[in-house]
């Protein structure tokens, strides 16, 4: 009876460390670049650095306008306010006063 002789290979030893391989390179590359990954902490991170700087500029606004509003409450109207504000919103002026303007910002 005539018996074949294979010669062991190598092959057979390294398909478990090769699938192995594939599977952390898939889950470490979802782990940085994924939906909840490293990467998108970073940019939540800048995106909330952005967002709470312009909140505070908000603030900022809303306490100076709540200061302004605060002059025509309590019962008192401050003259100047009124005259102020009447005269910017009907844009009026006397005959021998200066106009400066300004930026709406300020």
């Amino acid at each position: 009876m005539w018996t074949r002789h294979h010669k062991r290979r190598n092959t057979g030893r390294l398909i478990v460390p090769a699938i192995t391989g594939l599977f952390l390179a898939y889950f470490g590359f979802h782990a940085y670049h994924g939906e909840y990954g490293i990467y998108s902490k970073y940019q939540l991170d800048a995106r909330i650095a952005q967002e709470q700087s312009r909140l505070d500029k908000l603030v900022a606004t809303r306490a100076k306008l709540e200061g302004r509003i605060a002059l025509l409450q309590d019962g008192t109207l401050e003259k100047d306010m009124l005259d102020e504000q009447a005269r910017r919103s009907l844009n009026l002026a006397r005959e021998n006063e200066v106009v400066i303007l300004l930026d709406k910002n300020d």
